[in-house]
């Protein structure tokens, strides 16, 4: 699945949030992003997949955080 086609499928289910975040992270207004591994961005867990690679693509650093841990 290409970038684009993430972008067409986050659009169509309405996840505006996460089109905004694509968008800075290609501006390079995104550097890193905190994600709890066990729940990841998404419930589908192919798109999920394939959105955090479209963000290392991007050259968003991916740093996993354990459920325990404190998001600050």
């Amino acid at each position: 699945m290409t970038k684009e086609e993430v972008l067409d499928e986050l659009k169509k289910r309405k996840m505006d949030d996460i089109v905004e975040l694509i968008e800075d992270a290609e501006a390079g207004q995104l550097e890193e992003l905190e994600i709890v591994e066990s729940i990841g961005l998404l419930y589908d867990r192919d798109l999920n997949h394939t959105l955090i690679q479209v963000f290392k693509d991007l050259g968003v650093e991916i740093v996993y955080v354990s459920d325990d841990e404190e998001i600050e």
